[in-house]
């Protein structure tokens, strides 16, 4: 504040007495500081990694082109401050709207939308229909007698664009009466396959969800929002999942302590349960679990990878929702491997957890 500014929020009549000259200097000088407050911290840049710190606003968030680098998306974001938890996901947006580089606002969510081809009420609220185990493997294991996933009543699978193009209908009917579908990871690649993938397992009656691929180079807000960009808030639709794994391959070599792998992920995790109203699942493999997650998480479902021995055995004392046995799965409708899964309770289970987790 400059000097003007004093003197003129302490220039009072003469006629005054002393004492209102005072009194209405000190209430002045306090408005104006309290403006300058105000001013101070509207000016502040909001944090970008907080737990659950999406904030609606009544502003448009600009469009960008599936496969677009982040960089983009900060630069238009910083027109809005913060993004709304109800756009419609970016994957599911028309290419052919706007042109150049005008910001375009999105419409409204999917999930507001009907569906290109609706289920019926009537079966909405009836049971699918289970389909039994009937996948080969092209690496088998011997897990024992007791405690084989072939026990296990109600199998699926999770696909990537390395599946290529599935005949759907022929999977379900092979076994496959749930579907993980990769959709994003880190904080800017969407798998090519995400969009038609969810589409056509809605569309062959799979209960279907999405999965992302932690990357521990970018922040946990990137990463929450780039998904909740490009993953529908479908009615039905299962459970998001944060996949977290140490990957040799990647092009981020960092590994953070178990402190801040547990920080990161909560925001991760909190800000997808307020957006998606469903407590998310954990995918992890043996040994990213043995460094992080052993005795942690103890409120949220696990997905837990493998592919040698029964999950108590690798994971003792873990409650787990799903199993991840193979990863060499052989399928009629899907060319090449896939991953084969099973969940953890019989088939009226299955259809009391699905009635649960659903929002």
């Amino acid at each position: 504040m400059d000097s003007s500014s004093i003197v003129f929020c302490v220039r009072v009549p003469m006629r005054l007495s002393a004492v209102s000259t005072i009194f209405l200097a000190c209430l002045t000088i306090s408005g104006c500081a309290a403006r300058g407050e105000r001013e101070a911290a509207q000016a502040s840049p909001p944090s970008k990694e907080m737990t659950s710190s999406i904030t609606k606003t009544g502003r448009a968030v600009p469009s960008v082109e599936i496969g677009e680098t982040v960089s983009r998306v900060e630069r238009q974001q910083a027109l809005a401050v913060a993004m709304p938890t109800d756009i419609r996901p970016e994957a599911f947006v028309p290419s052919n709207q706007g042109g150049g580089d005008a910001p375009v606002p999105l419409q409204r969510p999917l999930a507001m939308l009907a569906p290109s081809n609706p289920i019926p009420r009537a079966l909405r609220q009836q049971p699918m229909q289970i389909y039994g185990h009937r996948f080969r493997d092209a690496k088998p294991i011997n897990f024992g007698s007791s405690t084989s996933p072939r026990k296990l009543a109600v199998h699926g699978v999770d696909v990537s664009r390395w599946q290529g193009e599935i005949d759907w209908d022929t999977l379900r009917t092979q076994g496959a009466n749930f579907v993980y579908i990769k959709a994003t990871d880190g904080g800017d690649h969407l798998d090519p396959m995400f969009k038609k993938n969810w589409r056509a397992a809605q569309q062959a009656g799979l209960k279907h969800g999405a999965y992302h691929f932690f990357y521990w180079c970018r922040t946990a807000g990137e990463q929450a929002d780039w998904f909740i960009r490009n993953v529908p808030r479908e009615a039905g639709a299962l459970p998001p999942v944060i996949d977290v794994e140490w990957n040799g391959e990647s092009s981020c070599k960092r590994r953070p302590s178990r402190e801040q792998v547990l920080a990161k992920m909560q925001v991760f995790l909190d800000r997808l349960e307020k957006h998606y109203g469903q407590r998310p699942i954990v995918y992890t493999a043996p040994d990213f679990y043995r460094d992080n997650l052993s005795g942690e998480l103890l409120s949220y479902p696990f997905w837990l990878r493998s592919v040698a021995a029964h999950p108590s055995k690798v994971y003792p004392g873990r409650k787990w929702l799903f199993w991840q046995y193979s990863g060499s799965g052989v399928s009629h409708g899907v060319d090449g491997k896939i991953d084969l899964n099973a969940f953890h309770g019989s088939e009226q289970d299955w259809h009391n957890w699905v009635a649960s987790s659903a929002h």
